[in-house]
């Protein structure tokens, strides 16, 4: 099968780095995105510019079926990015954050799937499938919750983890977790889910309400205050957006052999970090202190997640992840000069 490349949401943060890595392959990719989040045509320009005759677009919401199935019939493959991605947005809005996420991902399966092509599909899920874990037991060491059970800590959270479904967001990422595998068992298309913990790196547009470790970035070096909902005790294992897209291109290649599997996306124990060790580190890297406002903890917020993404390295045979205080750092630099603002050396940068 030859065509282009769908990226639905192709001009989101990971979405833009991935188009950008299949059109450094050399392939033609198309950006579906509806240009919602502020900030993202920015994206989508330094794309055209970035690959010129390989990238082209469509501005349209992944909720009409027709524009979707029309840049879905002739797709060699399709990488979906696009959805609501707040747990806060969901909480206002389920109704919407259920359209998007939901009836949006199943309209693309049908495009897929009565295309009659067989064009493999690599979805974005999310680590709030497993809901808020709070069965897990934690202390608290260096200003981070880690938990007690010694098999977990060395680890990470697995994919034998049970489902548990909270707040709308996690009900509509997960539901449309499990159509994208079962269109893999019940209709023979071939599919993989990565379920992703926290993703850092350029191109980031962080908010308050997703992408925090750029939206901390942002705001120390903007000189304003910082909000943590919680204790800032909270634990995530942080990836950098190279490492993701690595781990999406290997499960298109592979995808025979991994179709009809969810694997857990994320830097392992190894990029645990807690909301306050990150911070410290930003203090570090900025030479000031960060002010910071408390708030209480929002709903379904987990105290931790880190993955075990063993599975995912071996089915994917992906290599070691980027360590976090570089990677955060190079995410500094870049955030410094989308801003104009000169850059560190390198050495004084990473610490």
């Amino acid at each position: 099968m030859s065509g282009p490349v769908l990226v639905t949401g192709g001009a989101g943060f990971i979405g833009s780095n991935l188009a950008d890595a299949l059109a450094a392959e050399g392939r033609e990719v198309v950006v579906f995105d509806a240009l919602a989040r502020p900030g993202v045509e920015r994206n989508l320009a330094w794309l055209k510019q970035r690959h010129p005759g390989k990238i082209s677009s469509v501005v349209g919401d992944i909720r009409d079926e027709q524009a979707l199935a029309e840049v879905a019939a002739e797709a060699e493959a399709v990488f979906h990015m696009a959805a609501q991605v707040a747990v806060t947005t969901s909480l206002v809005d389920p109704l919407d954050d259920f359209s998007v996420n939901l009836r949006g991902t199943l309209n693309l399966l049908e495009a897929l799937r009565r295309s009659g092509r067989r064009t493999p599909i690599v979805f974005a899920s999310t680590n709030k499938v497993y809901g808020d874990l709070a069965d897990i037991e934690l202390e608290v060491v260096d200003e981070a919750y880690r938990p007690k059970d010694g098999a977990i800590r060395m680890a990470g959270v697995s994919e034998a983890r049970p489902l548990d479904f909270h707040t709308p967001y996690g009900c509509s990422k997960g539901a449309a977790d499990q159509y994208v595998l079962d269109y893999a068992r019940s209709f023979g298309l071939p599919s993989c889910v990565l379920r992703m913990s926290c993703i850092y790196g350029p191109r980031q547009m962080g908010t308050e309400d997703q992408g925090w470790v750029a939206h901390f970035l942002i705001r120390a070096l903007e000189g304003a205050p910082i909000s943590i909902y919680g204790d800032g005790r909270q634990v995530r294992d942080i990836l950098d957006v190279g490492d993701a897209v690595a781990a999406y291109l290997a499960a298109w290649r592979r995808i025979e052999s991994v179709s009809g599997r969810a694997f857990n996306l994320g830097g392992g124990p190894a990029n645990a970090v807690s909301l306050r060790q990150l911070i410290a580190y930003i203090e570090e890297l900025i030479g000031r202190n960060v002010e910071l406002t408390f708030s209480d903890w929002r709903a379904g917020d987990q105290r931790y997640y880190v993955s075990d993404a063993r599975a995912a390295r071996r089915a994917l045979d992906l290599p070691e992840p980027t360590a976090w205080r570089p990677g955060v750092a190079r995410l500094a630099e870049w955030l410094k000069a989308e801003r104009g603002q000169p850059a560190k050396p390198r050495a004084e940068a990473v610490g």
